[in-house]
C-alpha cells in the first residue's frame, strides 16, 4: 500500500503535539527546571516570584486555582481568595501541607512536597503571599483559634462540635454535653448547649430507702458571640457572648436551676512570647427568679503550651486553668478551682481531638467535689469525623 508521506507527516507531528500537551496539563513537575534553578541559585525571592514559580501552575496566578478541566484533576484546587476558607487556618497548617505535601495532613497527594526544592524560610514567603489573597481583614486570622481548654471560653468563632463528660470523685454524678457551634460571617458564632446527666439519689422502698440512678436533661443554652477585635500582629483576640439558659432540667433531681438564666460574658485570647498562649474569660449569672437561683460572677483563666512531634506531626498542648466564681451576696467567699489538663490532636488532619484533665477545689472543699473531665473535639469545617485519619 502507497502512503501519502506528507500526510503521515502531518499526522505524526500532531500527535506528538498532542502528546506534549497533555504531559504539560497532566504530567508535568509542580516546579519547571528553570523555576528550579532559579531557587537554587537565589533569584527568586519575594514571595510572589516564590509562589508564581512554584504554585501558580496549580493554584493561578489569581489564587483563585486552575479549572479542573486544565489540571485533570478529580479535586479541584482551593480558592485562596475565599476569605471563609483562606483565614481559618494559621501559617503553620499551611507550610507544613506546602513543605511535607498534602498527606502530612490526610489531604490528596496531589498537593506535592515542596520541601525538598524550597527552603523553609522561601516556603514561609509563598504563605504570606498567599494570605494578600484574601482582601477582607475582617476575618480573624487562623492563628488566633488557640486551643480550647475544658471550662474557660474561647474567643475565636468557630464550627466545631463538642461532646463533655464529668465525673464526681465520688462516683454518684455524671454530668455530659454536646455542644454544637456554627460560625457565621467573618466574626460571628450561634451555639447551642444540650446537657444531660446522671446521678445516684435516695428513693422510698420496702425497706425503707434504697440507691438508685435517675437521669435527665439539663438546662439548655442558647448563645451567640461575636469577635469585636481580633489583630494578629499583637496576637490578640477579644469577643463577646450573650448566653441564655432555659430552664429544661430537672430541679429536683438536680439537674437544672428551675428559671431562666442570662449570661452574658467577654472573651479574650493571647498569644504569649515562646509559643505560650492565654484565654480569659469574665461574665455574670443574672436568674430570672432570684429565689431559685443567686446572682453570680465568674472569672476564668487557661495558660498553655502546644508542643508538635517532629515538627509536623500530631500536637500535644498541656494547660493549667484558674477558675474562680462568687455570688453576689453579702458575705460570700469566692470559690477557686484550678484545672491541670492535656488535649491531644487524634486525627492527621488535626481537626479530631481530645482533653482530659482534673478539677479541683482550692478552698470551701467542704461541698465540692474533685471532677475528671473529658472533652472529644470535633472541627467540622475541615472534614467529616471519619475523613483525615
Amino acid at each position: 500500500m502507497k502512503t501519502n508521506l506528507p500526510a503521515f507527516t502531518a499526522l505524526c507531528v500532531l500527535c506528538l503535539a498532542s502528546l506534549a500537551v497533555t504531559g504539560v496539563i497532566f504530567l508535568l513537575p509542580p516546579m519547571s527546571r528553570a523555576a528550579v534553578q532559579q531557587v537554587e541559585t537565589g533569584t527568586l525571592r519575594s514571595g510572589r516570584e516564590i509562589y508564581l514559580a512554584a504554585c501558580a501552575s496549580c493554584h493561578g496566578a489569581d489564587g483563585k486555582g486552575v479549572s479542573q478541566s486544565l489540571l485533570g484533576f478529580d479535586i479541584p484546587p482551593p480558592d485562596f481568595t475565599d476569605c471563609d476558607f483562606a483565614s481559618r487556618e494559621p501559617d503553620a497548617d499551611w507550610i507544613t501541607v506546602a513543605h511535607q505535601g498534602g498527606p502530612a495532613r490526610a489531604f490528596s497527594e496531589l498537593m506535592p512536597a515542596f520541601g525538598e526544592v524550597l527552603t523553609g524560610e522561601q516556603i514561609e514567603e509563598a504563605v504570606r503571599y498567599i494570605r494578600t489573597f484574601c482582601a477582607d481583614s475582617d476575618w480573624p486570622r487562623g492563628e488566633l483559634n488557640l486551643p480550647r481548654s475544658l471550662i474557660t471560653e474561647k474567643a475565636f468563632p468557630e464550627d466545631e462540635a463538642v461532646f463533655t463528660m464529668a465525673v464526681n470523685e465520688d462516683g454518684k454524678s455524671i454530668a455530659a454535653e454536646v455542644t454544637y457551634e456554627q460560625r457565621f460571617g467573618a466574626r460571628n458564632q450561634v451555639e447551642i448547649v444540650f446537657p444531660f446527666g446522671w446521678s445516684e439519689m435516695t428513693v422510698p422502698s420496702d425497706s425503707g430507702t434504697d440507691k438508685d440512678w435517675t437521669s435527665s436533661v439539663g438546662d439548655i443554652a442558647l448563645a451567640a458571640k461575636r469577635a469585636f477585635y481580633h489583630s494578629v500582629n499583637h496576637g490578640s483576640i477579644i469577643s463577646g457572648t450573650a448566653e441564655f439558659i432555659l430552664p429544661t432540667g430537672d430541679e429536683a433531681a438536680g439537674f437544672g436551676k428551675g428559671t431562666f438564666v442570662f449570661e452574658p460574658f467577654v472573651t479574650y485570647g493571647q498569644i504569649l512570647p515562646a509559643e505560650f498562649f492565654l484565654h480569659s474569660q469574665l461574665g455574670v449569672e443574672l436568674p430570672v427568679d432570684s429565689d431559685k437561683a443567686e446572682k453570680e460572677v465568674f472569672f476564668r483563666f487557661a495558660l498553655g503550651r502546644g508542643f508538635t512531634c517532629g515538627g509536623w506531626g500530631r500536637s500535644w498542648t498541656p494547660m493549667v486553668e484558674l477558675l474562680g466564681a462568687r455570688e453576689l451576696v453579702s458575705g460570700e467567699k469566692t470559690n477557686w478551682d484550678v484545672v491541670p489538663e492535656i488535649q491531644v490532636t487524634l486525627s492527621k488532619r488535626q481537626h479530631v481531638m481530645f482533653n482530659i484533665g482534673v478539677r479541683t477545689p482550692v478552698n470551701n472543699t467542704s461541698d465540692r467535689d474533685v471532677q475528671v473531665i473529658a472533652y472529644l473535639l470535633w472541627d467540622w469545617f475541615d472534614g467529616s469525623l471519619f475523613e483525615g485519619w
